[in-house]
C-alpha cells in the first residue's frame, strides 16, 4: 500500500475548499483523525500454535455524530489504508446527510487462510482488544472487505458479552436474527444501481444502448451486476482477482454469479455448458478491462486500480466508483482532461452506509423495517443527494467529485461552526 494514500485523499479536499468560505477552523479539524487505534491480537490456532495478528480502528471525525465505518480482512491492511478509508466516510456520511462522523478498522490478515473456528477466535479477539474504543454512541463498525454478517454478529455478541447486555446498536450489517436490518447485504449495490438509473437520462442514454464493464464481482460488484442486467443494460466484462472474461454480445450475468459461488471464478464461468449459456468470449485480465470502450465504467475492487499511468488508456464515457478510492487524484486530472465524467464513491457507495444508518436506528428504536420500507429510504436518499451533487457540478463548473467534497464541506463546515470557531471568538473579543 503507498504510504501517501492519504495524502493522496487529502487532495480532493484541497480542490473542494477553492470554492466554500469556511473557517480555518474547519480545514484545520479535518486534517489529522481524531483517534487512532493500534492493537496485537493473539489467537491460538486450531494447530495449538499462538499468532499474532495486527488491527486497527481509526475515528477521522465525529463533529456530526458518532463516527461510523466498516471493518476489513485484508493481507494489505495498514494504519495508512485505514486512516485513509475513514477520511473517506467522514465525507460520505456528510454526502448522504446522516448524522454520523467517519471511521475504518481493519486485520492484517488473509482469511481464506483460516478456518471458521481461528475466524471467529480473530473476530472475537479484535473486539476485545477495541472495545473501550467503539459503542452504539460512540463507534458503530460494520462489515468492509472479507467481513460479513456471521463475523458481524460474533463481533456483536463478544461486545454484549464484555458489557454484560445485549447491544445490537454497536456493529451493524449483523444477522437478521441478531437486530440487521433487511436490505442491508444489498445495500451497496442498490445504492450504485439508483445512482446510475438516476444519471443516465442525463446522458441521453437508454439501458438497451448502455454497455458496461465491472472489475470485482464480489458481494457489491456482482450484486450490481445482476441488478443492472435485469434492468436492460449489457454488461459487456466482468472480472475477479483472477481474471476477467468479454463478450461483446453480453455476458449471462445469472449464471456468471451462480456458478462463481460454487467454483470461486469468473474464467471458468463459461468453460461448462450445463452451468449457463455459451456465448462467444475473450479471456482479459484486470487491466484489460479498465480500458474497454463501453459507456459506463464500474471499479469495484480495491483502492488504487486506475493511476496516471494506465487512465490516458480509459476509454469509458462514465465512471461509477462502487470500490472506495479507486482513481488517483492524479488518474483523476487525466479523466477529467480526457472528457470523462467520474461519479465518486463518496456518493455512488453510500448506499451500504445509508442502510447501516437505518440499521442502528432500527436497533436503537425496536422497531424494524419491510425491505420495501427500507430500498424505498434508501433510494430517495441517494437520489436526492446525487441530483443535488450534479446541479453543484453543473453550477460551479467543476467535476462530480469536487462537487460532492463540496456538498459535503459545507455540512461539516457549519457543524463545525456551530461550536464556534476563530471568527466568533474574535469578534467577540472585540465587543467586549
Amino acid at each position: 500500500m503507498d504510504p501517501s494514500l492519504l495524502s493522496d485523499a487529502s487532495k480532493r479536499l484541497e480542490n473542494a475548499l477553492q470554492y466554500v468560505s469556511l473557517s480555518e477552523d474547519v480545514t484545520e479539524r479535518l486534517k489529522y483523525p481524531k483517534a487512532s487505534l493500534q492493537v496485537s491480537i493473539p489467537v491460538r490456532m486450531d494447530n495449538g500454535s499462538l499468532r499474532v495478528f495486527q488491527g486497527y480502528r481509526v475515528r477521522y471525525d465525529d463533529t456530526r455524530g458518532p463516527t461510523k465505518g466498516g471493518i476489513r480482512f485484508h493481507p494489505h491492511v495498514n494504519l495508512d489504508e485505514v486512516q485513509s478509508l475513514a477520511f473517506w466516510m467522514t465525507f460520505k456520511c456528510a454526502v448522504v446527510n446522516l448524522p454520523f462522523g467517519g471511521a475504518k478498522g481493519g486485520i492484517t490478515v488473509n482469511p481464506k487462510e483460516l478456518s471458521r473456528l481461528e475466524l471467529e477466535r480473530l473476530s472475537r479477539g479484535y473486539i476485545d482488544a477495541i472495545a473501550d474504543f467503539i459503542g452504539p454512541d460512540i463507534d458503530i463498525p460494520a462489515p468492509d472487505v472479507y467481513t460479513n454478517p456471521m463475523i458481524m454478529g460474533w463481533m456483536m455478541d463478544q461486545y454484549s458479552i464484555i458489557r454484560r447486555q445485549i447491544i445490537p446498536a454497536v456493529i451493524t450489517g449483523k444477522p437478521i436474527s441478531m437486530g440487521g436490518s433487511l436490505g442491508r447485504e444489498t445495500a451497496t449495490a442498490m445504492g450504485a444501481f439508483f445512482t446510475i438509473e438516476a444519471m443516465l437520462p442525463r446522458f441521453d442514454r437508454s439501458p438497451a444502448e448502455t454497455t458496461i464493464a465491472i472489475q470485482g464481482f464480489g458481494n457489491a460488484g456482482g450484486l450490481l451486476a445482476d441488478l443492472l442486467a435485469r434492468a436492460g443494460y449489457r454488461i459487456v466484462a466482468v472480472s475477479d482477482s483472477q481474471g476477467g472474461i468479454y463478450s461483446s454480445k453480453g455476458l449471462n450475468i445469472p449464471g456468471i454469479r451462480q456458478y462463481k459461488e460454487s467454483s470461486r471464478s469468473i474464467q471458468a464461468a463459461y468453460c461448462e455448458g450445463s452451468v449457463c449459456s455459451i456465448v462467444e468470449h475473450e479471456i482479459i485480465t484486470n487491466d484489460d478491462l479498465l480500458t474497454l470502450d463501453v459507456d459506463i465504467l464500474i471499479p469495484a475492487a480495491l483502492e488504487n486500480q486506475i493511476t496516471s499511468t494506465n487512465a490516458p488508456h480509459v476509454n469509458a464515457r462514465l465512471v461509477f466508483e462502487v470500490a472506495n478510492g479507486p482513481i488517483t487524484s492524479d488518474a483523476d486530472l487525466i479523466l477529467e482532461s480526457k472528457g470523462i465524467k467520474v461519479f465518486p464513491d463518496i456518493l455512488v457507495n453510500a448506499g451500504g452506509v445509508t442502510v447501516s444508518y437505518f440499521e442502528w436506528v432500527q436497533n436503537r428504536n425496536g422497531l424494524y423495517w419491510a425491505l420495501e420500507e427500507v430500498n424505498q429510504h434508501l433510494k430517495h436518499r441517494i437520489v436526492e443527494e446525487a441530483g443535488a451533487i450534479w446541479q453543484t457540478s453543473q453550477d460551479l463548473k467543476v467535476s462530480l467529485r469536487t462537487a460532492a467534497y463540496i456538498h459535503a464541506l459545507n455540512r461539516l463546515g457549519d457543524a463545525i461552526q456551530s461550536r464556534g470557531t476563530r471568527d466568533y471568538y474574535v469578534n467577540t473579543v472585540k465587543r467586549l
